[in-house]
């Protein structure tokens, strides 16, 4: 028994450094990759629509981002969406759970890219007809927090503390905890009723790029290349493998850049296909269920829900 207790203890230790070497404390969590609509999508009936209504586990839920410093005590999420319940669970689970949650502020911020249904509608659920949170901290650029502040209902959580805005200044560096910082990096998007944004996050070793949605490469005012160049991961707009993707509607209405438009791009700087990973895929595009066009991309990624990655 003396020889065993040391012997246990040396074990436990080595299974606790391992743990953290696997679960960093400052990290990256996937937690959806569709668009907005989510697969199964509303009025769908394709074959990837119908299976997952029928299996819960081809379910996709909308594209999303957790921000963690375990370190600090902290998690934060880019985007509110419909599956912010499910999400929230996810960013305070997992491998690490959260030691404890406040019930009525389970998340440290929500950084908030613009005013699309994905994006944000998932603030509803901090309302007093479902959480009833208190002073959920909601970053937002002064044109999205005016639309908050000025549109029921999402006035109403503003006025009962449900939520407290924070205004971003684009291009300025907000620190989140010691160790996590962000960027807001303005893109050109419909922008019928915010601006929109996408964010760098730089941890204390690695950064990333999230770009959920932009309307052309071309119309952005920065080289996606020296962006990418930039950073060491980079989940981009991946909405639309084919421009004859959604009958009866032309993608000059919804304009996305077309993966293979991402990959011709970037495959002409070696090695930044490799820091890529599409996000934000719509209910038609094959790369969101078909492993085969997958490994197509060669050393460009598909992001996955639940996968993480050390900041």
């Amino acid at each position: 028994m003396k020889l065993f207790t040391p012997l246990c203890a040396a074990v436990a230790l080595w299974l606790f450094a391992l743990a953290r070497s696997e679960a960093p404390d400052v990290r990256a969590v996937v937690l959806g990759v569709a668009q907005d609509g989510g697969l199964p999508h509303i009025g769908c009936a394709q074959p990837a629509c119908a299976e997952a209504r029928r299996d819960p586990s081809r379910r996709e839920r909308v594209a999303a981002l957790g921000l963690v410093d375990d370190g600090a005590g902290k998690r934060f999420l880019i985007d509110a969406t419909p599956d912010l319940p499910s999400q929230l669970e996810s960013l305070n689970g997992g491998r690490r759970p959260r030691a404890a949650v406040d019930r009525r502020k389970p998340v440290d911020g929500i950084l908030l890219t613009h005013a699309h249904v994905g994006h944000y509608t998932g603030l509803m659920y901090l309302g007093r007809e479902a959480l009833g949170a208190q002073g959920v901290p909601v970053y937002a650029t002064p044109r999205m927090a005016r639309f908050l502040r000025q549109n029921a209902p999402w006035s109403q959580l503003v006025a009962l503390g449900n939520i407290e805005l924070r205004e971003l200044a684009p291009e300025r560096e907000l620190p989140l905890t010691a160790s996590l910082r962000v960027v807001a990096r303005p893109v050109p998007h419909r922008d019928e009723l915010s601006d929109t944004v996408g964010f760098v996050v730089r941890g204390p070793r690695r950064s990333l790029l999230y770009v959920p949605d932009i309307d052309k490469w071309e119309r952005w005012e920065r080289p996606l290349e020296d962006e990418v160049a930039g950073v060491d991961l980079a989940f981009l707009d991946g909405t639309f493998s084919a421009a004859d993707e959604v009958p009866g509607r032309s993608l000059a209405e919804i304009p996305h850049p077309l993966v293979s438009e991402t990959v011709a791009r970037l495959r002409e700087r070696p090695a930044l296909g490799s820091r890529v990973l599409f996000i934000h895929l719509n209910h038609t595009n094959p790369l969101l269920w078909e492993e085969a066009r997958r490994s197509e991309l060669k050393e460009f990624r598909v992001a996955r829900d639940g996968e993480e990655h050390p900041l």
